[in-house]
């Protein structure tokens, strides 16, 4: 896996137990198969690993990859709080089919640089996979500085990041980072409504919450900006934005269980305590993928 173009990262289906629903899954990640995106990711935010027990993601891993029979490559999200549970899940995901890892750094205590560093020279020594950083203060409540990312880069193993929307501009903050790591490490951000403007400024990947409900779209978008056309790029990201709209004010998941449900992908809810988004919330979800639909 090179870390590079359309990471689509699709929902987990599961029952309200919390056992993943394998057929629907292989469905969800065959549908991004058939549109040719450059990778999947598994068990990401979007894909709720952290609501899901040890077996169930392992089960979920083998599931995606039995489906897609390694014809795209399947990066794996294995963040959990203890450094032996994510060795764990690091190991369980590799020998179950996966082809690249993804870690964040769960916490419930606030961690410091030097402990998240430990974290992951560890993790990355526990299979032959390459292993992406997950920057996702949002959620852990960590924030990487360029200086260990850097230092991350030079852990064999450690090979791309996934990084959050910035606070400034998009462009700099590429070049920031470009500027910090080693020559083949992969950039790429997951804020859906900056990765427009982030390919276009020479990152790697996009990590794409949109791209794993409406791959088509999202791939037309990433081969714009990788072809160099700003105003196609551009074009196709002012289509999208009243789902980055929804995205911001709801939260991807929710947006997402929302439209896979009108979309008849699945029947399954979001992980109690999440809640489905109320009446009026959907009927804008309904009217955003509308919107996208007629894209020419």
């Amino acid at each position: 896996m090179d870390f590079a173009g359309l990471s689509a990262f699709p929902i987990t289906p599961a029952d309200a137990a919390g056992r993943v629903d394998t057929e629907n899954l292989a469905r969800l990640v065959d549908r991004l198969m058939v549109a040719r995106v450059d990778s999947i990711g598994l068990l990401g935010s979007t894909g709720t690993y952290a609501y899901l027990a040890r077996e169930e993601r392992r089960r979920a891993v083998a599931a995606a990859a039995e489906a897609l029979g390694g014809a795209v490559p399947l990066l794996v999200g294995v963040g959990a709080l203890r450094t032996d549970g994510a060795r764990a899940l690091a190991r369980d995901a590799a020998e179950a089919g996966a082809d690249a890892l993804l870690l964040a750094p769960v916490s419930y205590t606030p961690l410091t640089d030097a402990e998240v560093f430990e974290h992951f020279r560890t993790v990355a020594e526990a299979t032959d996979l390459p292993l992406c950083i997950y920057n996702n203060p949002s959620t852990t409540h960590f924030t990487f500085g360029a200086e260990l990312i850097a230092r991350l880069a030079e852990v064999p193993g450690i090979a791309a990041v996934k990084m959050p929307a910035p606070a400034g501009d998009i462009a700099a903050d590429v070049a920031k980072l470009r500027a910090a790591v080693p020559e083949g490490f992969a950039i790429g951000y997951s804020g859906d409504w900056v990765c427009a403007e982030a390919l276009l400024a020479g990152a790697d990947t996009w990590f794409s919450v949109v791209g794993g409900l409406l791959p088509e779209v999202a791939l037309r978008l990433t081969r714009a900006a990788q072809a160099g056309d700003a105003a196609e790029t551009r074009r196709l990201d002012a289509r999208l934005a009243p789902l980055w709209a929804l995205f911001r004010a709801h939260g991807g998941l929710r947006v997402m269980v929302a439209g896979a449900q009108l979309m008849g992908l699945t029947a399954h809810a979001a992980p109690r305590p999440i809640l489905p988004l109320g009446p009026e919330a959907t009927r804008a979800v309904a009217e955003a993928l509308e919107q996208v639909r007629g894209i020419a």
